[in-house]
């Protein structure tokens, strides 16, 4: 196991700048500090700090396997001394996703979200990490399978032997707190039955079939479930290895020419587009947004994450961008009705409990 990298993505929103639409370059310089110090201590191989809006990731390299107490301690204290930093600055919304005042030895349901994964590296190991603002993790799943079981999107599941097995998706019933596997080819009708209903169905790891590989990991906490109230949209992030027996780099950027319709954006209350965008533009500002999804591209080598290279700052993502902007344009001429609107099984997380019980008394009943 000792030879085996653990690529550990870990994000939380601790303030925004200004509202909702960026990170304040001291957050990240405190992030920067942290990690550097992580580093020197033998904790983590390598660590690279971004943002996309207003969001923190913590993108991390270490050999102490997924789900480690004391990664997650690392960067869960992170998170605390940037939320004091955006405190002093009066950020919005400083530390609100820290849903408790102490570390219970895993991050993982305690409002950060986290993708990992655990591997041993290849001769070339390229990895993309997806991070996106104003949207959930259900937003993953369209673009998921269309890397991993839609010929149409990825010619290696015809043209490469390593792949003709297809690959299994691990699908979580956010819900229930409940998993299932299915596996493609053979069970993709099946699987999305479930995954078409992205609030609920979430793919969480993505697996060769020929041999186990894992391909792909995704976060898939939801801050409403874990709060119990809408305390801010979860804002997930995507973990992806490319080439050699898995999808390449293109056919994974491949889905997000289609800027396809997630919920979140304003308030986490609507539907909008994810438009991918460079490093540069993932500051959601028009309604709080649309939706954005950065790119970071690496090779790792030797656990060194060499790069980020901003795999969206390319002008064959324009189009998309110009889609986003058209469909975004379309929804908020709904205003608060619906389809822009979530349906109200989702507004329950907002105030709308609290507008049910106001007007209770008020209802007639017309049945008698």
């Amino acid at each position: 196991m000792a030879d085996l990298l653990t690529f550990s993505v870990i994000k939380a929103d601790v303030g925004g700048y200004v509202g909702h639409s960026n990170v304040h370059p001291e957050l990240l310089e405190t992030a920067r500090k942290q990690t550097a110090e992580a580093i020197s201590s033998g904790l983590l191989i390598d660590a690279y700090v971004t943002n996309c809006g207003d969001d923190l990731q913590l993108i991390m390299t270490h050999r102490h396997g997924v789900d480690n107490s004391e990664v997650h301690q690392f960067a869960w204290d992170t998170f605390v001394a940037c939320t004091e930093t955006a405190k002093s600055l009066k950020l919005y919304g400083a530390g609100q996703d820290l849903l408790s005042d102490t570390f219970a030895g895993n991050i993982t349901g305690m409002g950060p979200g986290v993708a990992e994964m655990e591997f041993e590296e290849r001769p070339s190991e390229p990895v993309i990490v997806f991070m996106a603002d104003k949207t959930s993790p259900g937003a993953w799943n369209l673009p998921l399978f269309n890397i991993y079981a839609n010929p149409f999107n990825s010619p290696g599941l015809v043209i490469d032997t390593k792949m003709h097995q297809g690959f299994e998706f691990e699908v979580m019933d956010v819900i229930d707190h409940k998993s299932i596997r299915f596996v493609c080819p053979e069970e993709m009708y099946e699987m999305l039955m479930f995954i078409g209903a992205p609030r609920r169905y979430m793919i969480k790891h993505v697996y060769r079939r020929m041999d186990g590989m894992i391909a792909a990991s995704a976060s898939t906490q939801r801050l409403s479930l874990i709060a119990g109230k809408y305390v801010g949209k979860d804002d997930p992030v995507l973990v992806t290895r490319c080439q050699s027996g898995l999808p390449a780099v293109g056919e994974t950027l491949e889905p997000f020419t289609f800027a396809h319709t997630a919920e979140g954006w304003m308030r986490g209350s609507h539907h909008g587009p994810l438009m991918p965008c460079s490093f540069e533009d993932a500051t959601p500002s028009r309604f709080d947004g649309p939706p954005r999804v950065i790119a970071a591209g690496f090779q790792v080598a030797e656990g060194k994450l060499i790069g980020a290279r901003d795999m969206f700052a390319d002008p064959a993502f324009d189009r998309a961008r110009a889609q986003a902007n058209e469909v975004a344009d379309y929804l908020r001429r709904h205003g608060p009705f619906e389809p822009h609107r979530l349906g109200l099984d989702e507004m329950e997380y907002t105030t709308m409990p609290q507008l049910m019980e106001k007007f209770k008394d008020r209802w007639v009943d017309e049945s008698e």
